[in-house]
């Protein structure tokens, strides 16, 4: 897992990033502004965020288990 670290901190950073957006987002959606449109981009964001989350841990791990299989 050690070789892999680098791309699985890069997920887990954008997808961070994108999560503290999208809730930001989303937060104005509902308290701020009258336009509902926000409200769903947040949530689109917010769910963006955790399919490139999810994508990089499922690369990352199957990586690893073609790289382990291989030995």
């Amino acid at each position: 897992m050690e070789k892999y670290k680098n791309m699985l901190n890069a997920t887990r950073f954008a997808g961070a990033t994108l999560l503290s957006l999208g809730v930001a987002i989303f937060l104005y959606g509902i308290f701020i502004s009258d336009n509902n449109a926000a409200i769903g981009v947040g949530i689109g964001t917010v769910m963006g965020s955790v399919f490139i989350f999810l994508i990089g841990l499922f690369l990352v791990a199957s990586e690893e288990m073609v790289t382990n299989s291989r030995k």
